[in-house]
């Protein structure tokens, strides 16, 4: 049996993690970059990486498709898509993938499942981002449209500043895509899915509004409640995911919980910290299980 790991570093510590879990089973584990992609029509190996054919590859896991021009993008994602048609077994799924990058449509899909989400404004319009701003109440974080980490990420509660930044993104050619602040006590939840069940979770804090670990959070262990675990099971059922992490927001305004985000490709190294769960040995579980 043959699987491959997408990353950008192959000494990334989720990438190590999985390459030896996956190894210790028996499996034959790869490791390659999306920006190495070769495709064929016609002859030879269809997708290969380096020389080695991995169409008739058994799984490939998606840790990390980076950005580029849009035609770089779409290829890689194209490739993705690729091998699924030929039968390779791709987790994350190439769709699922595509919608949970794009916050926007993100966003779209869990307000029509009936999620609750943060009000959003998204805009290509400097006088429309405006308004937005007082719309949503003067307290607004501005996101970038794709991105992870808390990278970014802007809080404005000011009008002069909101037109300032506005005005840089609109230089830019950026789009605005504008959400209501959240007031949460400086504190969030990040739950983690594999294969429809919520394998841990935990809480972070910080002593700013960013409460990503990789942005300084710090976690603790946290029980989710029953409440919680069915809002995160069917957030990820709806953007189609297999394994993901969850991010609820819960308000100190009205005390109801907001999913503010879903990651496609969610890192664990922190939440491993206040588990005891194994986490890469699930998420290699929950593959060769759907191989078999």
């Amino acid at each position: 049996m043959k699987v491959g790991i997408v990353a950008s570093n192959r000494r990334e510590w989720h990438v190590h993690q999985l390459k030896e879990e996956l190894t210790s089973k028996g499996v034959e584990a790869y490791v390659f970059p999306a920006t190495r992609f070769l495709s064929r029509i016609g002859s030879g190996s269809r997708i290969s990486v380096k020389g080695y054919g991995i169409d008739d590859f058994d799984a490939v896991i998606v840790r990390k498709v980076p950005g580029g021009t849009p035609e770089q993008v779409f290829y890689r994602m194209d490739v993705l898509h690729r091998l699924e048609d030929l039968g390779v077994y791709v987790i994350n799924p190439a769709e699922a993938i595509e919608r949970a990058v794009d916050k926007y449509y993100t966003s779209t899909l869990l307000e029509d499942a009936g999620i609750r989400t943060p009000k959003t404004v998204i805009t290509e319009r400097f006088n429309e981002a405006m308004k937005a701003f007082e719309e949503l109440g003067g307290d607004i974080v501005v996101k970038p449209l794709f991105g992870s980490l808390g990278m970014g990420m802007t809080r404005i509660s000011d009008k002069d500043v909101a037109y300032r930044v506005f005005r840089a993104l609109e230089m830019t050619q950026s789009v605005y895509y504008l959400q209501e602040f959240i007031p949460h006590a400086q504190e969030d939840i990040r739950s983690f899915v594999v294969g429809g069940e919520v394998v841990a979770s935990m809480l972070r804090t910080a002593e700013g509004w960013k409460t990503n670990i990789s942005t300084g959070g710090s976690a603790k262990a946290y029980t989710l409640e029953d409440e919680l675990v069915k809002l995160s099971l069917k957030a990820t059922r709806t953007i189609g995911l297999e394994y993901a992490g969850v991010d609820l927001l819960r308000s100190e305004r009205d005390d109801k919980t907001y999913i503010v985000e879903l990651n496609s490709t969610p890192g664990w190294q922190g939440l491993q910290t206040v588990t005891e769960r194994d986490i890469a040995g699930l998420i290699v579980d929950f593959i060769l299980s759907r191989l078999k």
